[in-house]
C-alpha cells in the first residue's frame, strides 16, 4: 500500500468510503453487515487506514454500521472521518446535536478527520452564518480534541469555495473535492486544486471514478490506453490521474463488492503516475466523451444581453450539461436551489434572442424547455 504524509500521520493513500456499501435487495438502507464486514477486514489486513462515513450515508446506517465494524479493531489502527450534515438546511441550528449522535452512532470518542459536507451554492450562506454557530462549535471540539483534524468537502464552484475559504480557511487542514480526469475540466477541479495550493490545503479525493462511470470506457478509448500501457486495467488509468496531482493525499472510493475493493488495493500497491504524454491522452478521451454528451457552451455571454429574462444562460447551460452527462444526479438541482424562481430554466419564454447570436449556433431555448422538463422528472 502506498502512504501519503499528512502532518504527523501515514495515511493510505486509498481510503475506503462507506457511501457504497454492499446493500441488500438493492435496498440502499439495508447494508448487508457480514459482506461489509469481510471488506473492512480485507481492507485493514492490506493496510487501508483510513474509512470515511457521513451522517446521510445508506440513509442514515452508514455510520452506525460503520462503528460496529470499526469497534472491532484497536482504535490507533485506524482513522475515522465523518460530515456535518450541511447539504440538509434543517440541519444548521443542530450541529451539537447531530455532533453528539454521530460520536455515538460510531462507537468513538473522538473522530481524526470532520468536515463541513458539501460546501455549495445552496447552502453557502448558511455554512457563514454565525447565529448558527457551526464553524464555532466545530472549533471548540477541535480544541477539546474531540476533532483531530477539522476540513470540508466541496461540489459548489471556485467562487463558493473561495468565499468559504476567506472565512473560514486559516482552520481548514484539508478539502474533499470531486476530482476525477472528466472533471478536470467539466466541473473545473483543476482551478479547484489551484484554489487551494492557494491556501496550502492538500486535497483528499471523491469520484476517482465518478460514480463507474470511469471505469468501463468504450471500446475506441480502451483500445487507446491499452496501446500506451496495455497492462493498466481502465479503473486504474483514473487512479493514475490522480497520483500524477501532487495536491493530492487522499483517495477515497466506494466500493460495492469485495472484488471491487481487491482490484483497487492492488493498483495502490505501486505508484504510477502518468507521463506527460499519458496524460495528454486521457484527457483528449475526456474530451471526446464530453463533446458527445454536451453542449458546446464556451461562455461568451452574448447571448446574456439578448436575454428578456435576465437568465445566466452559460451558467445554466453549465447546469445543463452536468445534468445530461450525468443521467441525472444532485449536483444541478442543488446549485439551483441558490437561483431565485424566476432566473431557472423554467422560465425561459423560448423567444430565441439568445440564439440569433450564438457562435456555436446552440438551440439554447430547446435546451431550457428540455432542462425544465428533466429537473420535473
Amino acid at each position: 500500500m502506498v502512504y501519503k504524509k499528512f502532518q504527523d500521520k501515514e495515511l493510505s493513500a486509498l481510503g475506503l468510503g462507506a457511501m457504497r456499501l454492499p446493500v441488500i435487495d438493492g435496498d440502499d438502507g439495508r447494508i448487508d453487515e457480514p459482506a461489509a464486514a469481510e471488506m473492512v477486514a480485507y481492507a485493514m489486513d492490506q493496510g487501508i487506514n483510513y474509512y470515511d462515513t457521513a451522517w446521510g450515508y445508506h440513509n442514515g446506517c452508514s455510520e452506525t454500521v460503520m462503528g460496529k465494524l470499526l469497534h472491532e479493531y484497536p482504535r490507533d489502527k485506524f482513522y475515522l472521518a465523518t460530515k456535518f450534515p450541511g447539504y440538509d438546511l434543517s440541519n444548521m441550528g443542530k450541529v451539537e446535536e447531530i455532533f453528539e449522535e454521530q460520536l455515538k452512532k460510531c462507537q468513538v470518542d473522538y473522530f481524526d478527520f470532520y468536515l463541513f459536507h458539501n460546501v455549495c451554492e445552496m447552502n453557502i450562506d448558511a455554512y457563514l452564518d454565525s447565529q448558527y454557530g457551526i464553524y464555532a462549535y466545530l472549533k471548540k471540539q477541535k480544541e477539546n480534541g474531540r476533532i483531530r483534524h477539522l476540513g470540508f468537502s466541496a461540489h459548489g464552484s471556485v467562487e463558493v469555495m473561495k468565499r468559504f475559504l476567506e472565512a473560514y480557511g486559516k482552520d481548514m487542514e484539508f478539502c474533499q473535492i470531486q476530482l476525477n480526469y472528466l472533471d478536470w475540466s467539466f466541473q473545473d477541479a483543476k482551478g479547484k486544486v489551484e484554489l487551494l495550493r492557494e491556501y496550502s490545503i492538500p486535497v483528499w479525493v471523491m469520484e476517482p471514478l465518478r460514480g463507474g462511470r470511469l471505469a468501463k470506457l468504450s471500446e475506441e478509448h480502451e483500445a487507446k490506453l491499452q496501446a500506451v500501457r496495455p497492462s493498466e486495467s481502465i479503473p486504474a488509468w483514473a487512479f493514475r490521474f490522480l497520483q500524477s496531482v501532487p495536491e493530492v493525499k487522499m483517495v477515497l472510493s466506494g466500493m460495492s463488492n469485495l472484488q471491487q475493493l481487491e482490484e483497487n488495493i492492488n493498483t495502490f500497491k505501486e505508484n504510477k503516475p502518468l507521463s506527460a504524454q499519458e496524460r495528454e491522452v486521457l484527457l483528449g478521451i475526456a474530451g471526446e466523451m464530453l463533446e458527445k454528451k454536451t453542449l458546446p457552451c464556451t461562455a461568451c455571454r452574448y447571448c446574456t444581453s439578448h436575454c428578456p429574462q435576465q437568465l445566466d444562460i452559460p451558467s445554466l447551460l453549465a447546469l445543463y450539461n452536468e445534468h445530461c452527462f450525468t443521467d441525472g444526479g444532485f449536483i444541478a438541482p442543488m446549485a439551483l436551489m441558490a437561483v431565485e424562481e424566476g432566473k431557472r430554466p423554467g422560465a425561459c419564454i423560448g423567444c430565441r434572442s439568445c440564439e440569433a447570436v450564438c457562435p456555436q449556433q446552440i438551440k439554447i431555448s430547446e435546451a431550457m424547455s428540455n432542462f425544465a422538463e428533466k429537473l420535473k422528472g
